[in-house]
């Protein structure tokens, strides 16, 4: 059964977060050869029309008004409704990160749809779209049907695939006309204290600190290793209420979920509110000095030692294979 399919795609400094191409490669399933059209909201963002289309979208919708320069629940609600209204997709996806998750629940109440959130995979089976997603904290998945309505769901970064890239693609970019209006919420100011570099919740590899790193300074070594292996930085809640960090690099049930290729946990004992965040990551190396850690019972490969001793170790060999490479 083909479907139009409307993905969100999501704006971050004037550049498209991967997470778009992933909505994209998700859509693509759930249009079942329709159209998979994609939305871009922002003050000027149809430039990077182009690249939503070499990654699998036909075509794309922009949205531009200086009133969404910022994100605002209520200015963005107005121009997904708005597209949703023009277009009558059967289904409308976006990315399961902050903007996706404080945006989807209320197209859903909107609309009066059903909403399938944190989303790890996808297929379509006896017509229906079935969605897959973790519960109890990662320890079990459900699979989940929307039996009417908009298939409205939010897509987990660094779970589904995107499609490759093909530069040759092209396709018509529309200019949607939507005048915002009633803001409640007014941005006079955006002060980020996320780190530098690459973005935690869609990292390939990320290197966390637990209350093993002692100090704020002991978060060099793994920021050195994070480095070299082109990663990003996180901490379990025990580091960032110790002040060895911000708590935006906190990973966990009440933190940042995260899936990367390779998870590196340094001095994290494994409390289940941390494993709740990390524990779906490819790969998981553990390096603490307690052999009866919890958090070897999740990793796939454990090292029991002084983190100070054994990161610095790692940084010097993965230098070497770099160097190689």
């Amino acid at each position: 059964m083909a479907r139009k399919v409307l993905v969100l795609g999501e704006v971050r400094d004037g550049s498209l977060r991967n997470v778009s191409f992933e909505t994209v490669s998700a859509a693509k399933t759930m249009a079942e050869g329709g159209d998979v059209i994609g939305l871009l909201i922002g003050e000027s963002v149809a430039s990077l029309a182009p690249q939503l289309i070499q990654y699998g979208a036909d075509r794309v919708i922009t949205v531009e008004d200086a009133k969404l320069k910022s994100y605002t629940s209520d200015g963005y609600a107005q121009a997904v409704l708005a597209a949703v209204e023009a277009e009558q997709p059967e289904g409308l996806v976006m990315g399961h990160t902050a903007l996706g998750k404080d945006l989807s629940p209320r197209i859903a109440a909107k609309l009066g749809a059903g909403l399938i959130s944190d989303v790890t995979a996808l297929e379509v089976a006896g017509g229906n779209v079935v969605f897959t997603r973790p519960i109890y904290s990662g320890k079990a998945f459900e699979k989940k049907i929307i039996t009417a309505g908009l298939l409205l769901a939010t897509v987990r970064p660094n779970n589904i695939a995107p499609l490759a890239l093909d530069e040759s693609r092209t396709g018509e970019t529309k200019s949607l006309a939507v005048t915002i209006k009633d803001l409640r919420t007014t941005i006079k100011e955006v002060v980020r204290k996320a780190a530098e570099g690459v973005d935690l919740s869609e990292a390939k590899v990320v290197i966390a600190g637990g209350r093993g790193v002692k100090s704020a300074e002991g978060f060099k070594p793994l920021q050195e290793l994070a480095k070299v292996l082109g990663g990003a930085v996180g901490a379990s809640r025990g580091a960032c209420d110790a002040d060895y960090c911000d708590y935006s690099l906190q990973i966990g049930q009440t933190g940042k979920v995260v899936t990367p290729d390779l998870y590196i946990a340094c001095g994290i004992s494994g409390a289940i509110q941390h494993l709740a965040g990390m524990s779906n990551s490819k790969v998981i190396v553990a390096i603490n000095k307690d052999p009866e850690a919890n958090i070897f019972k999740v990793a796939d490969y454990g090292i029991v030692g002084d983190l100070f001793e054994v990161v610095p170790l790692l940084t010097e060999e993965f230098k070497k294979l770099t160097v190689r490479s």
